[in-house]
């Protein structure tokens, strides 16, 4: 029961991914790349679609027909690709819009444009201000249309209204933000030509030029209405876009009783259509081959996958808010530009070798943040719009930097604790020296001192240098204190010593003497005379304190480090001297030594 179960799932499974990745062998029909929601207030890919496009590998160019339900668009579409209505896109007779949500036709129109091989798809768009349709939805589809194609026709019967031009407001806000932004210099973001069209049943009187000229010629406002103060906005900023938009007339497609013969449309031949008709259809293809370009984002044209990709992000965008705005559609593309950014600045910073002093750390960081800045405003897009994201990428790199300002603070720390620790530990075996030197502690305590001012480095150095200066004043007093007592301690050692070995061992009797004499200099003459306190005060002391030091400790000689070996050495010499020396070479000393002739020369000694 349990095996047929999951035999079952898997099956399920298989099924369901073998549904996904369907494979289309006929292109030669329309396909949906978005589709409205079911709320039709947002709107969703449609793989179908995308599956057609994404096959192209030249460069690809959209041409994207907008405008009012039952307006004519699916039958001019279908004219412009010489297809009929039984093959190509659907015509509606109905009072309901026929297209839902965005179509394309599946194989593109092949054009050479400006010697790049390019694919040219034609965009069927869904009328708006059809029955059970929110305006914002209306917007989606509209700004969808203006962002992914190369041209934009907008479909218009008879006039340009008001509202037609009101619709216009984010083709001006998305080309105000992206078109032009550095004139000489590849565009961030280049949105569509703008193509007027007019379908009326008369060409005489204005020409449509003029007429859109009229249309978007400033209106007064002396009433202060807000409406007309948007609508004056978006005229004004649509003649400025004068050189990125045209305007064409088209005549009635049929010869008799137009508004009675509309239903059997897709019925017709050319012949059954209005020469003026035909011959401005053809002036349009022109017209629409001659002003299309291949899709440019940052420079680059794309093929089909990278328009998929471009599309999906446009989409994200729109269906961010519960109104789409140029803003968030600027912030989406922006989004991975602020990232590249930020890993520039990452990658400046990541060479840096911590700790390092504040300063040198803070240019480092104005540096890299220029660059980040510089490569920013280089490639985002936007204009107005952008700085939205120029705050999020100085936010970013701000929190980047104060990261490494954390962790340059913890390398200094650790840094200066080291070196600390090891002038610790020196100054505390200084105090612990065999052979007490003045000399030796003051090197090792300058070297201290230089190894630190030189190798402590970072927002750590002041904090540590106080505890230096107090941990290094600390040793040097008790150093001092204890110095003159030890010295003199061992002095009196030393005395008794070189009076034993003066005696017994080389039996030199000016050794002897010397040695007694520095003994009850120290044990007697200096306790009959001097305190301990003026003792080492007095120049006698001094004297004997530059004798020692000079003996001790020189550039030649650290005698604490060879004391040990030196004294082993010639301890050992003078046992073979003793054993073996005398009796071989029968060397006499020039000095008074131990001897007596009296009972003959191998009489032994008698004290």
């Amino acid at each position: 029961m349990d095996i047929s179960h999951w035999v079952f799932v898997v099956s399920v499974l298989l099924l369901f991914l073998a549904s996904g990745s369907f494979s289309i062998d006929n292109f030669h029909q329309p396909f949906p790349i978005v589709e409205p929601d079911p709320g039709h207030t947002k709107l969703r890919l449609s793989r179908e679609g995308l599956e057609a496009i994404s096959r192209i590998n030249t460069p690809i160019a959209a041409v994207a027909v907008i405008g009012p339900y039952r307006s004519g668009k699916s039958f001019l579409l279908n004219q412009l690709q010489s297809l009929s209505c039984y093959e190509g896109f659907g015509v509606g007779h109905m009072r309901d819009t026929k297209t839902k949500g965005i179509w394309v036709w599946g194989i593109p129109l092949e054009l050479d444009i400006d010697g790049v091989r390019t694919s040219v798809f034609y965009l069927d768009t869904e009328g708006f201000e059809s029955v059970g349709k929110s305006n914002v939805y209306d917007d989606r589809i509209f700004a969808l249309a203006t962002v992914m194609s190369s041209v934009l026709i907008y479909n218009l019967p008879e006039t340009v209204r008001e509202a037609d031009i009101s619709r216009l407001s984010f083709a001006v806000e998305l080309a105000e933000e992206f078109y032009g932004r550095v004139k000489g210099q590849d565009v961030a973001f280049e949105p569509a030509k703008l193509l007027w069209l007019i379908q009326r049943d008369f060409l005489e009187g204005k020409t449509v030029k003029e007429m859109v000229d009229e249309a978007l010629r400033h209106v007064p406002n002396t009433g202060g209405d807000k409406n007309i103060d948007q609508v004056n906005q978006i005229r004004d900023s649509l003649a400025v876009m004068g050189d990125n938009s045209t305007a064409f007339s088209l005549p009635q497609h049929l010869n008799l009783q137009p508004h009675l013969r509309r239903t059997k449309l897709c019925d017709l031949k050319d012949d059954d259509l209005d020469p003026m008709y035909v011959k401005k259809r053809e002036q349009l293809k022109e017209l629409v081959a001659s002003i299309i370009r291949p899709k440019i984002v940052q420079g680059k044209s794309l093929n089909g996958k990278e328009f998929v990709s471009f599309l999906e992000k446009i989409l994200e965008a729109l269906n961010k808010g519960e109104i789409p705005s140029t803003g968030s559609l600027v912030e989406v593309f922006n989004k991975g530009i602020v990232e590249r950014c930020l890993k520039l600045y990452n990658e400046r910073m990541g060479k840096l070798r911590l700790p390092m002093p504040e300063q040198s750390l803070q240019d480092a960081h104005d540096r890299s943040q220029e660059e980040a800045m510089k490569a920013f405003d280089e490639l985002h897009f936007g204009r107005r719009h952008a700085k939205t994201s120029f705050k999020q990428l100085d936010e970013d790199i701000k929190e980047v930097n104060k990261n490494i300002i954390m962790a340059n603070e913890y390398h200094s720390a650790r840094l200066c604790e080291a070196l600390y620790t090891q002038c610790e530990d020196n100054m505390d075996q200084l105090q612990v020296l065999r052979l007490p030197s003045m000399a030796k502690f003051n090197a090792g305590f300058l070297q201290c001192n230089r190894s630190f001012e030189q190798e402590c480095i970072g927002p750590s150095k002041a904090n540590y240098e106080q505890r230096m200066v107090k941990m290094m004043g600390k040793s040097r007093s008790l150093f001092i204190k204890e110095y003159n007592q030890r010295l003199f301690n061992w002095l009196v050692t030393f005395s008794l010593i070189m009076v034993m070995v003066g005696r017994f061992i080389i039996k030199f009797i000016l050794i002897e003497m010397a040695a007694w004499v520095l003994f009850i200099f120290l044990e007697t003459y200096t306790r009959m005379f001097w305190s301990s306190e003026s003792l080492y005060y007095n120049p006698v002391w001094h004297f004997i304190v530059s004798t020692w030091e000079t003996i001790v400790y020189n550039p030649i000689l650290d005698l604490d480090r060879w004391a040990i070996p030196i004294g082993c050495t010639v301890a050992l010499w003078m046992l073979y001297w003793r054993c073996y020396g005398r009796r071989k070479h029968k060397s006499r000393w020039l000095l008074p030594m131990y001897n007596s002739h009296k009972s003959g020369s191998n009489r032994p000694r008698s004290d």
